[in-house]
C-alpha cells in the first residue's frame, strides 16, 4: 500500500521532530510530506535535516512565502499524485492530530473515497480547549452544516485520508479557499460528487508547543468563504 501523509508547517520548529517519530511508531511504512511556508523559526532547515536522515520516507517541499493552509495543500496534493501513491492524508504538525488514530484512517480507506477525522462524532472529544474555544468550534461545525447541507459531524476538520481518484477528480483551479475555508471546500466538493465519505472518532489535543493560527481574521473568513461556497456551486 503506498500512502502519504501531507502535513504544513509554519514555525513547528518545536513540535515537527515529535511528529514524525509517532507517525513513524504509528504508521511506519507511510510517507511524509512536510510543506513549509518559509517559516522563520527555521522550520523548513529542520524539516530537511530529518528528510536526510531518512530520505526514502520523508520529503519536503519549500515554498516561497505564508499564503494560506489551503494553497500549501493545494501544493502538496499536486506534488504527491505526481507520484504512485494509492492514499493521500492530511493532518497538523502541532500535535493536536494523534498519529496513533492512522492506522484506523487506512483501514477505513480501503472501502471509502474520503475518511474525515471527527471530533463530535460520539460527543466532545477534545483535550485542553477552554468553553469560548469549544463553543466557537462547535457553532463553526453547526454553521457549516447549516449553509451547505453538508451531513458530516466535523466539517472543518484537518485530519482526513483521500483516496487518489478522489483527489484526481477534483479541479484544484476552481478551489477559491486560501485559507482554512480550504478544509470545508474539499468535503463540500467531496460530498456534491457523490464519493463514498466515512467518519472516524478522534481526539484533538490543543497544541502544546507554539501559538495557535486561529484568529478573528480566519473566523471571518470562514463566515463569508462558507456562504460563497453555498453560491459558487
Amino acid at each position: 500500500m503506498q500512502a502519504i501523509v501531507i502535513v504544513p508547517t509554519y514555525n513547528e520548529r518545536a513540535n515537527l521532530a515529535e511528529l514524525l517519530e509517532k507517525i513513524q511508531h504509528s504508521a511506519p511504512e507511510l510517507h511524509v510530506l512536510i510543506v513549509d511556508d518559509n517559516s522563520p523559526d527555521g522550520t523548513g532547515e529542520l524539516a530537511d535535516q530529518l528528510q536526510q536522515k531518512d530520505p526514502e520516507r520523508i520529503f519536503v517541499l519549500h515554498r516561497a512565502k505564508k499564503e494560506g493552509l489551503g494553497k500549501a495543500y493545494v501544493d502538496g496534493f499536486k506534488q504527491v499524485l505526481k507520484k504512485n501513491y494509492e492514499f493521500i492524508l492530511q493532518m497538523d504538525a502541532d500535535l493536536s492530530h494523534d498519529p496513533s488514530h492512522l492506522p484506523r484512517f487506512l483501514e477505513q480507506i480501503q472501502n471509502h473515497d474520503l475518511v474525515v477525522g471527527s471530533r463530535y462524532l460520539h460527543g466532545i472529544s477534545v483535550v485542553n480547549w477552554d468553553l469560548k474555544r469549544l463553543i466557537m468550534s462547535k457553532l463553526a461545525t453547526n454553521y457549516v452544516r447549516f449553509v451547505t447541507r453538508v451531513p458530516f459531524t466535523d466539517t472543518t476538520s484537518g485530519f482526513n485520508c483521500w483516496r487518489r481518484t478522489a483527489l484526481e477528480s477534483i479541479d484544484f483551479a476552481t478551489t477559491f479557499s486560501s485559507g482554512y475555508v480550504f478544509l470545508v471546500e474539499m468535503k463540500y466538493k467531496a460530498y456534491r460528487k457523490g464519493f463514498r465519505v466515512t467518519e472516524v472518532p478522534i481526539i484533538f489535543v490543543e497544541r502544546k508547543s507554539g501559538n495557535s493560527k486561529l484568529d478573528w481574521t480566519i473566523i471571518r473568513e470562514a463566515i463569508w468563504g462558507v456562504l460563497k461556497l453555498r453560491l459558487k456551486y
